[in-house]
């Protein structure tokens, strides 16, 4: 790591990238860890990569390269350097030009790098130029093609562990090198607890990368040789056309992964120098969860059985992609999944099939979506009806149709938080009125990373940060912060694992009057803060006390929707 002097200190306070009090806490924090100064200022968050290498660019006289900047090594350049050396020093050659070889380099007081390098080079003249950290990683790891080790260290780590697919025929030989790599990689993605597996063409390897409590991490990279085969196997296990590169191509794989049923959606997409493949990992064991596992408040969990438990209306959840509006919606059906009851799903697609509940795949090319299916289902007698997600006025519509006529429905919108929903739904053409008359509530949400149980801290936030929470002094009395500080256990990250947070409007009568009246958002957000509900960011902060999260990973999830 970096060798932080003072000067460079006085730079990032002079600059306005830190406080006096910040770089204070940082010290503090490193010297009691012994993790270098710049590992823990650029964790804290108080200082960016390219800030802190702008200051170090200034103080030993570079240039610095910005994190907008695209690091990539051309061929030449690279193959005076060994991968080994280049992660080692975190250095990255960039290009030669005549008789200079250009480098990128994070740690620009190694004085040593210059000599090696020259050496390496044959006496090429050596200029440096200095960038983020993890830009530089990135760029190594992008630059030079993958590594037969990092195949032989994935087969080594998943030589035990049993996977076996429904293509019997195919997989009997156990021994043949392919079979066995994408074997390994499914394995350790399941292992590992990802939520979906990306294998990507790069111009000079094959990058592949597990998304981990939503942080895409790259964890190996085959050779580029094995590139046709890797991906002509899994195309096999998934039925397509192993011979279709030109068309973006979809099918399932079923597997045991240590006798765990998972099954697979893969999905293919042509690219600059291959295809790039995505298989998401479909844990049934993972999904199906209780309301009580969903990480509700007391209150919020309260409120949430209630309206369950309704006869009729609307219950919608809402959020991103990936904001776990499934597994919501899954756990609600379970606790209505009962002999008595009848539930009929419209799904696009179906995940996962769940016993007892009659789930329909909306097919497009036949004409079956989402609102031919509900007036369908409305002919068999339903409870509970589920629609995947309203898209459209007419879904809107009949959806708004069967809440009226005695069913309880749920439902998805795309929208940042509860009250936009309202909004969202009167602009796809829905009367305010029949809104006001339908809905019941509207559940928004996010998933937010815990902090990891084997590393986690006591630590004291930045007054910035607890500003932005909206965390006050009489908030603070006799609680305490925690934060992972980064172990083998979690990948260094600090976190393990997710829990959601939520934001449940329900629709009192005074909300139904300011529906009614066509009220826009913010004014609907004001009346159900007065009413009582939870934004976000305080059902965040309410587990940010609870020790189970920090604040940094609460304002990076939920700031940005307030």
């Amino acid at each position: 790591m970096t060798v932080v002097s003072e000067s460079i200190i006085s730079l990032l306070i002079e600059k306005g990238y830190a406080l006096e009090e910040d770089i204070s806490e940082v010290q503090k924090r490193s010297e009691s860890s012994g993790d270098s100064f710049e590992a823990v200022l650029l964790k804290s968050g108080t200082v960016t990569g390219k800030q802190f290498a702008e200051c170090l660019a200034e103080e030993y006289g570079l240039e610095s390269i910005g994190n907008d900047t695209i690091l990539v090594g051309s061929p030449a350049a690279t193959e005076l350097v060994s991968l080994e050396y280049a992660r080692s020093k975190c250095v990255l050659p960039l290009k030669v030009i005549n008789s200079q070889l250009v480098v990128a380099v994070a740690d620009p007081s190694d004085l040593s790098i210059v000599d090696d390098l020259s050496f390496m080079s044959k006496g090429l003249h050596i200029v440096c130029k200095v960038g983020p950290r993890d830009a530089i990683q990135k760029g190594i790891g992008d630059s030079y093609g993958g590594s037969e080790a990092d195949v032989d260290n994935l087969l080594r780590a998943n030589e035990d562990v049993e996977v076996k697919s429904d293509d019997v025929e195919d997989v009997q030989d156990d021994d043949a090198p392919v079979i066995a790599l994408v074997n390994a990689i499914i394995a350790n993605a399941v292992k590992m607890q990802a939520s979906d597996i990306h294998i990507e063409s790069m111009e000079n390897s094959i990058r592949v990368r597990y998304r981990i409590d939503g942080k895409c991490i790259v964890l190996e990279r085959p050779p580029k040789r094995l590139q046709g085969a890797l991906f002509g196997r899994i195309k096999l296990m998934a039925r397509m056309d192993v011979a279709e590169k030109r068309k973006p191509q979809d099918g399932p794989i079923k597997l045991k992964v240590e006798g765990r049923n998972i099954d697979l959606r893969v999905s293919t997409l042509p690219s600059s120098f291959g295809e790039s493949i995505v298989m998401r990992i479909l844990d049934k064991e993972s999904v199906m969860k209780g309301v009580d596992q969903l990480g509700f408040h007391a209150s919020d969990y309260g409120e949430f059985q209630e309206l369950i438990k309704r006869p009729n209306g609307i219950v919608l959840v809402t959020g991103p992609t990936g904001s776990g509006k499934t597994t919501t919606l899954y756990a609600a059906l379970n606790e209505k999944n009962k002999s008595n009851v009848k539930i009929i799903t419209a799904e696009d697609p179906v995940e996962y099939n769940v016993s007892g509940i009659n789930q329909i795949q909306v097919n497009h090319q036949i004409g079956l979506d989402f609102a031919r299916i509900l007036r369908a289902m409305l002919r068999q007698a339903p409870n509970v009806i589920l629609v995947g997600e309203i898209r459209d006025l007419e879904t809107a519509e009949v959806a708004i149709e069967a809440s009226l006529t005695g069913h309880l429905v749920f439902s998805t919108l795309h929208t940042n938080d509860a009250p936009s929903s309202v909004t969202r739904l009167i602009d796809m053409g829905i009367k305010p009125y029949l809104v006001s008359a339908s809905v019941i509530a509207i559940l928004a949400q996010r998933l937010i990373r815990l902090n990891c149980t084997k590393c986690k801290e006591e630590y004291v936030p930045t007054q910035n940060k607890l500003i932005a929470a909206g965390i006050t002094d009489e908030m603070m009395e006799g609680k305490k912060f925690y934060r992972g500080k980064g172990c083998v256990a979690c990948n260094r990250t600090g976190y393990k694992g997710r829990i959601g947070i939520y934001e449940l409007l329900r629709l009192s009568s005074e909300l139904r009057t300011a529906i009614f009246n066509n009220e826009p958002s913010h004014i609907l957000r004001e009346i159900a803060i007065k009413s009582g509900m939870h934004t976000l960011l305080m059902d965040g902060v309410r587990k940010v006390f609870a020790g189970i999260t920090s604040v940094e990973e609460v304002l990076r999830v939920a700031k940005s929707s307030e």
